[in-house]
């Protein structure tokens, strides 16, 4: 068969049953393939959405998501979504046309230097100059994609190298067994176990990565260490445990943040001291030592030298861990600290209050109903406010913040769970980064809710340049957004508008009993900020708190 023929076969060879992607001149050869093919295409209406929409597959799938561009425009176009699922660590495969072989380097029509513009943010990319070079690839992406810390791998194919006989992909090979941990280490570690007194859990979006929920949770139950996540860590333990203390960072619970700042020894899974997580660094968890679990050698020492580094599998480094007994007055400290924020409740506003919204809506949900997220004020309300039982119930993107994530990655998330309702929230500011995604979702009739939180601006920044540019409010203006409600039924999508608080119950029966897509459009107080909030360079524990006005 020619080498469109062999792709389309690798990728039903990998159990993938949908891809996402866009066709134009120099990929049309594996879209003439693509009728033929015994999985699901999607067309998405931009090539960022595309990748963003695969990148949600794999997260909700749990395995490797493809997305598909022609050269040039198309292919740079895809270069966000690869850069979000690699520092997001996503296994994902992204399938390039380009020039013919004759005419690379010549500036031909739509030709770019796909390669060496997505080198930074990929594990692997393969150029093939003949059939025999795009069947090896084909053979390796996505294994690279999967192995290890997971992440994007990019084959960028000729037009001609579509076109040329390419031999059969051979057998795949067995993956080979996981790497036995140094016993000595986890001696060492075991004896810090056994010796702290205030030991804290540090869990990152790497275990669910990992394939590693069941082992974390053993771990904290045979324990009872208290937990403290990162944003995609959030569900390793589900929200409402009485073990978990929420989120850390910048916009951390108290109750999680000062956790931290009080251990003696932070025991960190799956996880890289992102910025965002710390803080300032140097008065990142003074008093703790730090075993450090990861399968990423490249993260251990990077930023904080761990006294133990555990490298390796994670479920067989946590089903190795052991600690016999906790100081109780140190447990009861913690969690007392996460029930007062509990029961501080919300405040009483006669306009919508999005943490309170989000709040009861998580309650009236089904454990498994996927949300995702975009970026801004609304995707902290969510990680703060919001039960989730699982990280792949949380999809949101957390080391590039991209704007535009919630909408293709809900159209993913939709594939990956086919007839489940899914959850998107979304801002006035992101949502018109991929609006044209409302198309895809009434095309294929997705049983995506979409709950838009406008507050005419951009509110993060909004909220940044209140407290920290003495108000210089620069070009955080959305006041001119269109009717939003009218917008989608012009797309093909049910709307409707909300105001004010009493309305809150409505929009959750709204949401909860539709059965088709849906959009629900709530406007909120641009001055609702998120608290709490630590201000740059400074460390966790200085935490800014408000009013919610």
């Amino acid at each position: 068969m020619n080498g469109a023929g062999v792709i389309v076969q690798a990728i039903a060879r990998e159990g993938v049953d949908t891809v996402f992607g866009y066709p134009g001149g120099a990929i049309m050869p594996l879209y003439d393939a693509l009728i033929d093919a015994p999985f699901r295409h999607v067309l998405t209406r931009h090539e960022q959405a595309a990748a963003l929409a695969a990148d949600a597959y794999a997260r909700a799938r749990g395995d490797v998501g493809v997305c598909l561009a022609t050269s040039g425009p198309g292919a740079t176009n895809l270069i966000t979504g690869i850069a979000n699922a690699y520092l997001d660590s996503v296994p994902l495969v992204s399938i390039t046309g380009q020039v013919g072989t004759s005419v690379m380097g010549t500036d031909a029509f739509q030709e770019v230097d796909v390669f060496g513009l997505t080198l930074p943010v990929v594990k692997h990319s393969f150029l093939p100059q003949n059939g025999e070079q795009l069947t090896y690839a084909l053979e390796q992406a996505f294994d690279i994609a999967r192995e290890g810390r997971p992440g994007p791998v990019v084959i960028d194919v000729p037009k001609d190298v579509m076109l040329a006989e390419a031999p059969p992909l051979r057998a795949k090979q067995q993956p080979q067994p996981e790497q036995r941990m140094d016993s000595q280490y986890i001696a060492d570690a075991n004896e810090y176990l056994k010796s702290c007194r205030r030991p804290l859990i540090y869990a990152g979006g790497g275990v669910a990565m990992a394939n590693a929920i069941d082992a974390f949770r053993d771990f904290v139950a045979r324990t009872q260490i208290p937990v403290v996540t990162t944003l995609k860590g959030i569900g390793n333990l589900a929200s409402d445990h009485a073990l978990c203390l929420g989120m850390l960072g910048m916009h951390g619970l108290r109750s999680a943040n000062l956790a931290v700042q009080e251990c003696d020894l932070l025991i960190v899974i799956g996880a890289r001291f992102d910025d965002r997580a710390t803080g300032k660094l140097a008065e990142f968890a003074p008093k703790a030592k730090v075993i450090h679990c990861d399968v990423d050698p490249a993260e251990l020492g990077k930023l904080r030298a761990p006294t133990v580094s555990l490298c390796g599998s994670l479920a067989q480094t946590l089903n190795a861990l052991r600690l016999d007994t906790i100081n109780p007055h140190w447990s009861k400290r913690c969690l007392k600290r996460r029930q007062q924020l509990t029961d501080k409740g919300y405040p009483r506003t006669t306009d919508i209050y999005a943490p309170r919204l989000l709040n009861a809506l998580s309650g009236a949900l089904d454990k498994d109903v996927p949300v995702t997220c975009d970026v801004g004020q609304h995707q902290m309300w969510v990680a703060q406010h919001m039960v989730f039982h699982h990280p792949k119930f949380h999809l949101s993107s957390g080391g590039l913040g991209t704007m535009g994530f919630g909408l293709p990655a809900a159209i993913g998330t939709a594939f990956a769970n086919p007839g489940k309702p899914v959850v998107c929230v979304t801002g006035d500011g992101s949502l018109m980064m991929n609006i044209q995604e409302l198309t895809t979702i009434a095309r294929e009739k997705l049983p995506i809710k979409i709950l838009l939180f406008d507050n005419s601006s951009l509110g993060l920044v909004r909220q940044w340049q209140e407290l920290f540019f003495d108000k210089r409010f620069s070009q955080i203006d959305l006041s001119d957004n269109p009717d939003f409600a009218n917008l989608a039924r012009a797309f093909g999508l049910p709307a409707m508008s909300f105001h004010l608080a009493a309305h809150e119950p409505q929009i959750i029966e709204a949401i909860t009993q539709s059965g088709g897509p849906l959009f629900v459009h709530v406007h909120i107080n641009p001055h609702t900020k998120v608290w709490p909030l630590v201000p740059p360079g400074k460390p966790n524990h200085e935490m800014m708190e408000g009013a919610s006005r």
